[in-house]
């Protein structure tokens, strides 16, 4: 006997990434080589080999097996406020950071935290599907407004959908799924925005390492109150190729994190400690290679732009950058999930479908094309422009 679900967990969808790897009707381990999966943000590449050895390394010291206090270890957050001090040229502290297990984690407990059932948050569209199905599980109202041209939001259209429920706005840059990079006068306008209604302005910033310039993303932490209205959140999974050890981190005010630690020690206690060590080494030790890996990534989005002038078999980029390119199909009238299943199983080519992102998105796929080689890209273009899907 099924037990008594509640109709809000029920009503949620499955994970996006598991509808997607069902469209192929296989396990991962029985699919074809020749798939090109671009549905799921991960490294193609692994973590480097002194990485590798800094963790087995870890992994013999008996104390990595323990707890770490909750908000995480102390030289991790250190070097974490080290690095964004210089990054964003202003000063960062160790107790204004937290480290989580991942950046889902960083956004779930933040929400558990700022909102009780029935508040209201706001997600530019198209947004990132996870942060949408957390609200909803926790009986959170997530209300939406549209994003324009360049697939950028505009705090205009945000400033419309806020109401008295609302406790925060949540953006992602560079985005999930688009790719767009948010300008730093962009940002400023939301920070004015939500600190002139008293609301947090969270902002996901997972793949700043992966940007195409190397200057501060924005000058939001010099504003002096900015703890009072901005909560950014981050991941060491992508840039250090870790994503199985579950590594993130919020910034905020330390009052914010205390009250969000209430949450951590109940779901994890803390991060995983031999994620955390993973994380202090890649701050400690691997800039040149971070560097090497972010100039790979825009060799990628270069030949994939190129590649996309062409409109291949009809399809087009709305926007790209880091990880994504969210590309319009030309299949006018079918569902963008008829299109990623056909591309799926007659192509070979996984991607996500636009409506997974949410209303109103069902004229684009979502591809992480940063999964494939320059080879594999080419292959993925060449494919696209001979896309013709029978009924």
């Amino acid at each position: 006997m099924t037990q008594n679900i509640p109709n809000r967990i029920r009503q949620v969808p499955e994970s996006p990434i598991s509808e997607a790897y069902g469209w192929l009707g296989a396990r991962p381990d029985h699919r074809s080589d020749s798939l090109l999966d671009v549905s799921q943000a991960v490294p193609g590449y692994p973590p480097p080999p002194e990485l590798q050895k800094a963790i087995g390394e870890a992994a013999l010291d008996a104390s990595v097996s323990r707890y770490t206090d909750q908000l995480g270890i102390a030289p991790l957050r250190e070097a974490l406020a080290g690095e964004m001090t210089t990054l964003y040229g202003a000063d960062l502290r160790s107790d204004q950071i937290a480290i989580t297990a991942g950046c889902n984690q960083a956004f779930c407990l933040l929400m558990s935290t700022l909102c009780e059932h029935g508040d209201e948050v706001v997600l530019a569209l198209p947004y990132y599907f996870n942060h949408d199905m957390w609200l909803r599980l926790q009986g959170i109202e997530p209300v939406y407004f549209p994003c324009r041209a360049g697939m950028l939001p505009h705090p205009d259209d945000a400033a419309a959908v806020l109401t008295e429920r609302t406790r925060a706005v949540v953006l992602i840059t560079p985005n999930n799924p688009t790719g767009a990079c948010y300008p730093p006068e962009l940002l400023e306008a939301f920070y004015d925005l939500c600190a002139e209604r008293g609301i947090t302005l969270a902002v996901d910033e997972t793949y700043r390492d992966f940007r195409e310039t190397t200057d501060a993303p924005h000058a939001l932490f010099h504003r002096s109150d900015w703890a009072n209205t901005l909560v950014h959140l981050y991941s060491f999974s992508k840039v250090f190729s870790i994503t199985g050890y579950r590594t993130g981190a919020l910034v905020a005010h330390p009052d914010l994190l205390f009250q969000m630690a209430k949450g951590m020690d109940c779901v994890a206690i803390c991060a995983p400690h031999i994620g955390q060590r993973a994380a202090l080494h890649g701050l400690e030790a691997l800039h040149d290679w971070r560097e090497k890996n972010r100039q790979r990534m825009m060799r990628r989005i270069e030949l994939f732009r190129a590649g996309m002038k062409e409109r291949p078999g009809g399809f087009e980029m709305a926007s790209s950058g880091a990880y994504f390119a969210y590309v319009r199909h030309p299949f006018e009238g079918q569902t963008s999930t008829a299109v990623g299943r056909a591309l799926a199983q007659q192509h070979e080519i996984l991607s996500l479908a636009g409506s997974m992102f949410g209303p109103g998105q069902d004229d684009y796929l979502r591809l992480a094309f940063a999964n494939l080689s320059r080879e594999r890209i080419e292959r993925l273009l060449e494919r696209l422009a001979n896309v013709q899907l029978s009924k």
